[in-house]
């Protein structure tokens, strides 16, 4: 007698076991196993009934994992390539930008720790923090030096 593949949820459960998914991630990572139409959709919607499945939860796990290293433009692209809510995305960045200078700060520091010596020092670095998801704003002041909050 032969093993049975796991169902659908059992597939699920054991991503969640490891991390958050928003239900959009579920979607794409179990949809070739869907062998019956709509079973996928049910599995889920039991799941996200049941608590397992909270884009709160997503969106807070994106936030705290991604705050210190990435700014604000990268998180919503993050946030928005997991098919959480628009509304939700929004309010995540605007609280991310209220501490974006000071995060920014900390990134440049640790990978550069010194104003730049000349115009191509300066242009690295303000590469290397826009790379990271920063504001124009916010780059220009970490890479001048200035203190001024």
């Amino acid at each position: 007698m032969g093993f049975a593949a796991p169902s659908l949820k059992g597939r699920a459960l054991r991503l969640l076991s490891g991390r958050e998914y928003s239900r959009l991630e579920l979607e794409r990572k179990l949809a070739t196993f869907e062998e019956e139409p709509g079973s996928l959709a049910a599995a889920l919607d039991d799941l996200q009934a049941k608590g397992f499945i909270s884009e709160q939860r997503v969106l807070e796990s994106v936030v705290n994992r991604r705050a210190p290293k990435l700014g604000a433009t990268r998180i919503k692209q993050e946030l928005q390539a997991k098919g959480l809510a628009p509304e939700a995305v929004a309010q995540a960045v605007s609280e991310l930008r209220t501490t974006e200078l000071p995060r920014a700060r900390d990134v440049w520091r640790k990978k550069f720790g010194q104003a730049p010596a000349d115009a191509a020092q300066r242009a690295k670095q303000m590469r290397f923090l826009a790379s990271r998801g920063f504001g124009g704003d916010t780059i220009a002041r970490v890479v001048a030096g200035g203190d001024d909050d």
